[in-house]
């Protein structure tokens, strides 16, 4: 898959985090975090990791400044 079109997927799917069960937001994550992965971006790959062991604690603060920072990170992907 191209660069271009795997950050659109990335951040169409990060911006698909905003509703839904815990349970679907921490499978978006997870595919975000796989996809990172795949693209040798390891920093923000752990950094997804991160986000959702937050959400998964119940640290909505945190969840939320991580799933930000991806959003800006992986924009600049572009």
């Amino acid at each position: 898959m191209p660069t271009i079109p795997r950050v659109e997927f990335l951040l169409s799917t990060l911006n698909a985090t905003e509703l839904g069960t815990i349970d679907s937001i921490v499978e978006k994550l997870r595919q975000v975090e796989e996809e990172l992965r795949e693209m040798d971006q390891l920093e923000l790959a752990q950094r997804a990791a991160e986000s959702c062991a937050a959400l998964l604690r119940g640290d909505l603060a945190e969840f939320k400044r991580g799933r930000a920072f991806l959003q800006s990170k992986i924009g600049h992907l572009r």
